[in-house]
């Protein structure tokens, strides 16, 4: 049997377990520079109706086309539907999943179901932060003011959580998915804030 016959030699093998660990390295190394894998998309829970579902996926289908340039940052959101929630809407940044009330009009629920996900977005996001210098200067806020209270805002008083941050964002998102605020919330949002929300959200 001739050497090229028996295989590549000891050199060859050398080569060649060189080029595996290269070739390892270099995958791990695009393995850790690739984006999140998770593409943003609405789960649904058995509690959610048919009627409620079809409402929800064109809801959806709008935030998508106003974040489309930020979907590489935030994954996968469960909705389900309950009869027993104090407010309209929460959403549980530790799962990504909101609980919208029902049953209620289609106005108040497209309301609840964007304003949950703009706090998907949030939570979810790590470039969100880019947004908020110029969301509040935009709201005449300092530099300094908190984003959200450390005990978080949903158990907060309605006439509490209309001045924080965090809320007047996720209405400000509302008013850009949908035109306007369903739903008289209390919490005031200027135009200027909704176009920083508009331009962050389209990659600017």
């Amino acid at each position: 049997m001739s050497a090229q016959a028996r295989g590549p030699g000891r050199h060859g093998l050398r080569v060649l377990a060189i080029g595996i660990i290269l070739a390892g390295t270099l995958g791990m190394a695009a393995v850790g520079c690739a984006p999140r894998s998770e593409a943003p998309a609405l789960l649904f829970d058995a509690s959610v109706a048919s009627d409620f579902r079809l409402l929800a996926e064109e809801t959806w289908t709008s935030f998508l086309a106003v974040f489309q340039a930020r979907t590489g940052c935030f994954g996968p959101v469960t909705l389900r539907a309950t009869r027993s929630l104090d407010s309209r809407a929460r959403y549980d940044p530790n799962t990504s999943t909101m609980d919208v009330r029902v049953p209620a009009t289609p106005a108040v629920l497209k309301g609840a179901l964007v304003h949950e996900w703009a706090h998907h977005v949030e939570f979810q996001c790590e470039k969100h932060k880019e947004l908020r210098p110029a969301f509040l200067a935009a709201m005449g806020l300092p530099a300094g003011t908190e984003w959200r209270p450390d005990n978080g805002s949903a158990a907060a008083p309605a006439s509490v959580r209309a001045d924080i941050p965090s809320e007047q964002y996720a209405e400000a998102v509302v008013i850009l998915v949908l035109g306007r605020q369903p739903v008289t919330t209390g919490v005031r949002v200027n135009d200027e804030a909704v176009h920083a929300v508009e331009l962050w959200a389209a990659g600017e």
